[in-house]
């Protein structure tokens, strides 16, 4: 029996025993006798739980052990007898008749694979037929234990919230933890790349070339990781150039689908908007590439700006404030939305306009919830690469000329570590101190965030 089919039987004793113990639970309930301390509901759930969760444990231990005793029955058959010494080709054909037995290739390349799959076929049998008796005795041993002790006094309620509290914990626990693996991973490889390279010359140098390192004598002498250009072409795209489209016309957006559009109006246009943050990263490259870029630069040629790229910043930044309206309008709605009706109706009274209410009362109101959401689109610029691929370019370019092609933090990440890479070379490893550059200034616009959203929700509350 495959573990999924194992999966499904034990859930569905799952349901048998929710349904049993529901029904037993039901009849605690009598004229005259003490009220029950939990509802029937919970009875079911407290025995469903010890029939379920120690059962699917097991199983997913079992899946784990299951392959090493199959192989090693396998070994110890007669037909095993013609394999190689463990090496290469001893896996080789293991890992064949594996595929055979579960159907992932037609036919094996070594002859051995045939002689040796009735042997792997009968131990992978015996083996899962014991993992599904373990797995369903062990469903019936906890429901029955559980199913024992329903009472009308029984607390099976608190049982229950403790398990879904656990959950919960553990949840939260491999949130933190991956967090700890991403940050642990990201200084780890940093510290090798500042090993072999500057600290100085990588945060302040103004020349990237990467390629050019190829032997250890080069690495830290040629100036060849000088990343201040990355850092303003992360900041020139994503942070100035689409923040002056995105934050406009988010923010106008907001206020119009919420002080002055009809309700009918409201209801096609807003999901329409919102379907800009749905589109594909890479739809958006190709409309900057394809559209935005050649427009830009026979716009340059037009003007007389000498030197226009067909890859610029200002056609990546565009596109990129584009798809990130959404989040400015969105939170911005939702903040605006939110400020009480007596406010605005107060300021109306006093004799103000329209505008001067949104302008002086709204939008100051809603401030906490448009920086989030101003925050949220800035973090969603910085980290976006596909556009600035197809759009920007990949020349490390230290200027502020919007026509040039610039590239990005990300970009570079993605180039760094793209095909066959030694990890050993400070090549690829400066694509994890990027990642860490990244990963604190984020950190570092997260603490101002929430510094200023403190800092006025005081105000207003």
């Amino acid at each position: 029996m495959t573990p999924l089919a194992l999966l499904f039987l034990v859930l569905g004793l799952g349901l048998v025993a929710w349904f049993t113990a529901r029904a037993k639970a039901g009849g605690f309930a009598t004229p005259g006798a003490p009220r029950p301390h939990s509802r029937p509901n919970y009875h079911g759930w407290y025995v469903t739980l010890w029939a379920v969760i120690p059962a699917l444990i097991f199983l997913a231990v079992w899946s784990g052990v299951q392959p090493g005793l199959v192989i090693d029955a396998t070994l110890k058959s007669p037909a095993a007898a013609q394999l190689p010494p463990p090496g290469m080709e001893r896996a080789a054909i293991l890992s064949e008749v594996r595929g055979l037995a579960e159907g992932t290739i037609e036919a094996a390349f070594n002859p051995l694979s045939d002689t040796l799959l009735p042997a792997y076929k009968q131990a992978r049998l015996h083996y899962g037929l014991i993992g599904a008796v373990l797995t369903v005795i062990l469903a019936f041993a906890g429901g029955a234990y559980a199913f024992t002790r329903l009472k009308p006094d029984f607390r099976a309620r608190n049982r229950v919230e403790r398990v879904v509290m656990a959950v919960l914990l553990i949840a939260s626990l491999i949130a933190i933890l991956t967090t700890i693996g991403i940050v642990a991973s990201l200084l780890f490889e940093s510290l090798r790349f500042f090993a072999k390279v500057s600290p100085i010359e990588f945060l302040t140098g103004t020349v990237w070339s990467p390629q050019t390192a190829i032997r250890a004598d080069q690495v830290g002498s040629s100036g060849a990781f000088g990343a201040v250009p990355l850092f303003w072409g992360t900041i020139f795209i994503g942070a100035i150039i689409a923040m002056i489209v995105a934050i406009p016309l988010g923010l106008m957006s907001a206020i119009y689908l919420t002080q002055y559009a009809k309700p009918s109006t409201r209801k096609w246009m807003k999901p329409i908007l919102e379907i800009l943050a749905g589109v594909p990263t890479v739809v958006y490259g190709y409309f900057a590439a394809l559209t935005v870029a050649p427009a830009l630069r026979s716009f340059a040629a037009s003007i007389g700006i000498a030197g226009a790229s067909s890859e610029s910043a200002l056609a990546a930044g565009l596109v990129m404030g584009v798809m990130i309206i959404p989040f400015v309008s969105s939170m911005a709605d939702d903040s605006i939305a939110a400020v009480p009706q007596s406010m605005r109706d107060g300021s109306l009274a006093m004799g103000a306009t329209m505008s001067e209410t949104i302008k002086k009362v709204l939008v100051p109101a809603a401030l906490p919830g448009v920086v989030g959401g101003v925050l949220l689109a800035v973090s969603r610029a910085i980290g976006e690469t596909m556009i600035v691929v197809m759009a920007a370019g990949l020349a490390a370019n230290l200027t502020a000329n919007p026509f040039a092609s610039v590239t990005t933090v990300t970009t570079q990440i993605v180039q760094l570590l793209t095909g066959d890479q030694e990890f050993d070379s400070a090549k690829t490893l400066a694509a994890f101190a990027l990642g860490l550059v990244l990963f604190l200034v984020t950190l570092l616009l997260n603490i101002v965030a929430l510094r200023v959203v403190k800092k006025y929700r005081e105000a207003y509350e």
